[in-house]
């Protein structure tokens, strides 16, 4: 710290901040990964990945599916060939917007982070036919990031949220030999199990609440202006995000969803899912997920917390991260703890310390 006393003293503010902030991640990527030998240096980790014209590590990815091939829009921020983590967004068809906040917490770690907007979200390719939208043909385009990214076995980490995390499990059914370890966010192992955890936090609710609200549904009328305002007011600053104001990365992604396939998929009610994924079960099948995984639950969420806790009990190399104060955003409103937990999980598999 002398050094950076002296330095201070001698500069303007401007750049007296300028000068710290980028010592302290020099010094930070230096000493990543508890120290080291070959953990990266700040030109190494920062630089670019070739000599091609540089895009701020945005690539778009063909994706070859039964009707044609797309491009999905992915960006990777940090070098690291120990530890790559790709992010899968909820939704289906939310954006990778909202997960902006792993930026602030795992490159410093010397973490390389991929953000990944999937086929149909906004920044990527929005084919019209429905035929895409199906969870077989979603594990298939992540295989298809992932050897487009060269992430192996050695290096390739993934963090879901909602239903980022249902891909993450299918992907992981199918492909778990290419993965490192997973953390499964925010996410219960059944569809069916979460709608009646659902009603367990309606009946919470005051009953004249519930009946406007269901008066709504009934008659289909799931867009009025009414509607919408109750169901942000009363369930998502409760269960969805309980800062006190949104952050733009959150609002962004909000903005930003494809309303068509998040309906054909979840259906038009967070209340009562009515999709395609309507019958999705995976509870029999977590054994067979040999990879460590860490379940993450929180008190507020619309998932329940003890469902997520017993997934951690069912992978044979599964842990636990509970969320005191977290929602189903709990990356950010128990940022801390959320963030402390993931990247404790991370070094753990990377220093070969699970199972």
């Amino acid at each position: 710290m002398g050094f950076l006393c002296t330095f201070i003293s001698k500069t303007t503010y401007l750049k007296k901040l300028l000068q710290a902030t980028i010592a302290a991640a020099g010094i930070f990527l230096f000493t990543a990964c508890d120290n080291n030998n070959n953990a990266p240096t700040l030109a190494s980790f920062l630089g670019p990945k070739d000599s091609g014209v540089q895009q701020a590590g945005i690539k778009m990815i063909p994706i070859t599916t039964p009707v044609g091939t797309f491009k999905v829009w992915t960006k990777s921020i940090g070098n690291s060939e120990r530890v790559k983590v790709l992010l899968l967004h909820g939704g289906p068809a939310m954006t990778h917007e909202y997960m902006e906040c792993f930026e602030s917490f795992l490159p410093a770690q010397g973490y390389e982070i991929i953000e990944y907007d999937q086929l149909g979200s906004f920044y990527s390719d929005q084919p019209k036919d429905s035929s895409l939208w199906t969870i077989d043909r979603f594990v298939d385009e992540v295989e298809q990031v992932r050897v487009a990214l060269n992430l192996t076995k050695d290096n390739f980490y993934i963090i879901g949220n909602s239903w980022g995390s249902m891909l993450a499990m299918e992907y992981a059914l199918k492909y778990q030999q290419h993965i490192k370890g997973m953390v499964i966010g925010n996410m219960m192992a059944s569809i069916p199990d979460y709608a009646n955890y659902n009603k367990v936090l309606r009946k919470e609710m005051r009953p004249s609440l519930v009946d406007s609200l269901q008066n709504y549904e009934a008659k289909g009328m799931y867009k009025d202006p009414t509607y919408t305002s109750l169901v942000f007011s009363e369930f998502y600053t409760k269960h969805l995000c309980r800062l006190p104001e949104w952050p733009n990365s959150v609002m962004r992604s909000l903005q930003h969803v494809n309303e068509e396939i998040y309906v054909l998929m979840q259906g038009h009610s967070e209340f009562t899912v009515s999709g395609r994924i309507v019958n999705w079960d995976r509870k029999k099948d977590l054994a067979s997920i040999k990879v460590p995984t860490l379940t993450v639950g929180a008190k507020y969420d619309t998932m329940d917390p003890e469902h997520m806790k017993w997934m951690s009990t069912q992978f044979p190399n599964g842990q636990y991260l509970y969320c005191p104060n977290g929602s189903h955003l709990a990356m950010w409103d128990d940022q801390k703890v959320y963030m402390d937990g993931v990247i404790n999980f991370i070094k753990s598999v990377d220093q070969g310390k699970t199972k």
